[in-house]
């Protein structure tokens, strides 16, 4: 919208977001996305009220034309619009409740990390930043709407980390036994892609409830053995948060499969369905939709590496210490030793004591902007002076090799998929609870 004022006036909060909508639709929504809010006579109906907040119908509209738009990407059979808004409406509800939770916990996500996961996102896609903007804006979407999007999704997953998945411990002990377990040790070979529903069961539930729930997870079951889609049936039923995927949960080793499924996915066929199967969140159905095997060896490139810090603080500005850095440089360059130098003027006291010696670093260890720097160097080089959050550093290259850290791979992995089956139940488990302790109001 080039060249285009628009002044809202300042009504109160919540008329200036009702009016802020109107004009979204006016100027950016699908012409069959209009007509669609024009049916239902008023662009500001509210569909669901979520404690002080609210969701209008409009918001909901641009989120299923969005969720459409995936499912035709997917090739994926639109199911009828009252059960896809449904669902919609469900994961909307569960989205503002996080997102509340976060702002009372002041977590926000500035401009440049966000800029940088866009950049991540379009990167990922093969296109430079303008060409996948291009590429958006083209499909119907709108930018600025979209980098809203993104942010509130980063911003509900460091929330989730925070209270859910930064309580959970793997032990050192839980590592050495997965290992010491021939058959999980086997496992991590394999790769399992699976699709889930699930019934979700509210918490104190009467018998009469539970079985009602237990009773459609059968009849779903039953409608799955004689043909019908999974991803429709999950589309259309399932409370998982994955539902509108089709309850593809993705590509995941066995150990990373939660153990109420695992053992069951280890000797199921491709294609083969669950029973139904109960759990504290409700009744759960699963099929194997693909399998696959992969190589455990894990070989990496190390770089034997030194380096020279000399931080900033109140005390030491940064133009102060580059141009110390650069003076140490200079004398490096007149031969004298990096590594006396670095002991005698090294910030860094743990490598300032052996020269700088920083030891064979594996990848994605060090910081990004060091990382970027040592890596353009060939053994015997030293760095321009490079800055990060810690201050200018002096960065030399001693030697590389091809390193085979299996071992160390299989450790961080086994720790990794102890998390994430302890991760999948507490999630659900914490997401019913605050939905639970919600207000939530639906008028849909």
């Amino acid at each position: 919208m080039t060249g285009l004022m628009i002044k809202i006036p300042k009504y109160s909060s919540k008329k200036r977001r009702l009016a802020l909508l109107a004009l979204l639709v006016m100027f950016c929504f699908p012409a069959a996305l209009f007509a669609a809010v024009e049916k239902h006579n008023s662009i500001d109906r509210i569909v669901a009220i979520v404690n002080d907040d609210v969701i209008t119908y409009v918001e909901l509209a641009t989120e299923v034309n969005v969720i459409k738009q995936q499912l035709r990407a997917q090739q994926t059979q639109l199911p009828p619009d009252n059960i896809l808004e449904k669902q919609v409406l469900d994961r909307l509800v569960i989205t503002r409740i996080q997102l509340q939770h976060a702002e009372r916990r002041l977590l926000k996500v500035d401009d440049e990390t966000l800029n940088k996961a866009i950049a991540n996102i379009a990167s990922q896609n093969g296109l430079d930043i303008n060409d996948f903007r291009q590429a958006l804006e083209a499909s119907g979407m709108n930018y600025s709407e979209y980098r809203e999007r993104i942010r509130n999704e980063i911003i509900v997953s460091r929330l989730q980390q925070r209270e859910v998945q930064r309580k959970i411990n793997v032990t050192d002990q839980e590592i050495e036994d997965f290992l010491a377990n021939q058959d999980l040790q086997e496992s991590t070979n394999e790769e399992y892609r699976l699709q889930h529903i699930l019934l979700v069961v509210p918490e104190a539930a009467a018998a009469e409830r539970i079985q009602a729930v237990k009773q459609k997870a059968q009849q779903l079951l039953e409608r799955l053995q004689a043909g019908e889609d999974f991803s429709q049936v999950a589309i259309a039923d399932s409370d998982g948060q994955q539902a509108l995927t089709g309850g593809d949960l993705g590509w995941r080793k066995l150990a990373e499969i939660p153990t109420l499924f695992s053992d069951l996915v280890r000797n199921m066929q491709v294609g083969e369905l669950s029973g139904v199967i109960r759990s504290p969140s409700g009744f759960h159905i699963i099929k194997l939709a693909e399998k696959r095997s992969s190589d455990v060896q894990h070989i990496v490139k190390q770089t034997l590496a030194r380096h020279i810090l000399i931080q900033t603080n109140e005390l030491v500005a940064s133009d102060e210490a580059l141009e110390r850095l650069q003076q140490l440089k200079q004398r490096i360059e007149s031969g004298e030793d990096f590594a006396q130098i670095a002991k005698a003027h090294s910030d860094d006291k743990g490598s300032a004591a052996d020269g700088g010696n920083l030891g064979w670093v594996n990848p994605g260890v060090m910081v990004r902007e060091f990382e970027e720097a040592m890596n353009q160097l060939q053994p015997g080089e030293i760095s321009v002076p490079v800055k990060t959050q810690f201050g200018w550093h002096l960065i030399k290259v001693e030697d590389r090799r091809e390193h085979d850290n299996t071992e160390e791979f299989v450790k961080r992995q086994a720790g990794e998929f102890i998390l994430q089956q302890k991760l999948g139940p507490a999630l659900e488990n914490w997401i019913r609870q605050i939905k639970d302790e919600a207000f939530v109001q639906l008028r849909l």
